[in-house]
């Protein structure tokens, strides 16, 4: 064996460990507004405790952790620790990309490993219901900056005649809608416009609808229980899916009940995790980040499904296009992506 290369491959075990631990103190951060108050200035532990009501000695060891990650800095001259502008930005803006949240939907998928390996030996599936329920709140804040930042400026312009029909009033139906941020966001951008969110998990369309009366949009949004086989209404103007089309166990299903519900110049605007159709190219940290979370929640959700067809969240574009080809669709086309997603135009 290469000595140096065992030393380099604990290297990575040592930052992986660092890292998962580290998951926990984020998620504290977040729960309990800690970035938000170290984001108001620079503290010592004790002018910390002061300013956010939580015992001095926990928070010593909290705010040494968040300097040893690069989430907080610190100022050995004066014992105290900050928030750069860009750390605030990410950590504590309620506009910023609000990084913490998302530890917490890993912490709460991690706590299902127990029933995960089972279902490794069974082949049976974990539905997206019997996961705790830091998965829910913790999924949809993880996604709903990058929604903000590209789905009305960036995402919609870039369908062909979309947006004209928007601003004009159209009716969008929003499928897998979760607790509803991008059907709250086209009803805020486009108020001429109806818009049904529907998913099959009632505790997210009950959520869902307390934010869209919060949002002031609960008279152009309305929400339904129903898997994506079954969502009603029909003539639709767009039919939308956000990172859930491979968290489906019959997605051939799903788009073939797309193409009935859509009006004839209707579109279908499908958000997928980016992948390449090449494995190899999918090996990087995004591709690790979509690889861990679909082997403890996308598969296993596809699994718990009639269809038993898991698409996985690093499914490339290929087999979406010939799901696309078979449900009946003419024209699909790459019309966006970025770091994280591609955005799929298609049509009858």
């Amino acid at each position: 064996m290469d000595q140096e290369r065992i030393n380099e491959f604990l290297d990575r075990f040592v930052t992986d460990l660092a890292s998962t631990e580290a998951a926990g103190t984020i998620a504290l951060g977040h729960r309990l507004g800690l970035y938000r108050a170290l984001a108001e200035g620079p503290a010592t532990p004790e002018e910390f405790a002061a300013r956010t009501h939580c015992h001095p000695r926990y928070l010593t060891e909290w705010l040494r952790a968040q300097a040893a990650g690069g989430y907080a800095e610190y100022d050995a001259a004066t014992g105290r620790f900050s928030l750069t502008e860009e750390q605030a930005f990410c950590l504590a803006d309620p506009n910023g990309p609000h990084v913490a949240a998302a530890f917490r939907f890993a912490l709460g998928m991690l706590r299902a490993e127990p029933r995960i390996a089972e279902a490794f030996r069974t082949g049976e599936g974990v539905a997206w219901h019997e996961h705790d329920a830091e998965v829910f709140v913790g999924v949809d804040a993880f996604f709903r900056p990058n929604y903000e930042a590209e789905l009305v400026p960036n995402w919609i312009p870039a369908l062909d005649g979309v947006e004209a029909k928007l601003n004009a009033g159209a009716r969008v139906a929003d499928v897998g809608c979760g607790l509803g941020s991008s059907s709250i966001l086209l009803a805020q951008a486009y108020p001429r416009t109806e818009v049904v969110g529907s998913d099959y998990h009632g505790e997210s369309i009950a959520l869902a609808r307390e934010r869209a009366a919060e949002a002031g949009v609960a008279g152009r949004v309305t929400f339904q229980v129903a898997g994506a086989q079954t969502f009603e209404g029909a003539d639709y103007d767009l039919v939308a899916m956000f990172d859930c089309l491979h968290d489906m166990g019959d997605p051939l299903g799903t788009a073939r009940r797309v193409r009935e519900a859509l009006a004839a110049d209707g579109t279908w605007l499908l958000v997928e995790p980016l992948a390449s159709d090449r494995i190899e190219e999918n090996f990087h940290p995004v591709g690790r980040l979509y690889y861990s979370g679909s082997t403890f929640l996308c598969v296993p959700n596809a699994l718990s499904q009639q269809g038993g067809y898991a698409l996985g969240a690093q499914a490339g574009e290929a087999p979406v296009r010939d799901m696309a080809t078979e449900a009946g669709f003419t024209r699909f086309r790459r019309a966006a992506q970025t770091a994280f997603n591609a955005v799929y135009e298609i049509r009858p």
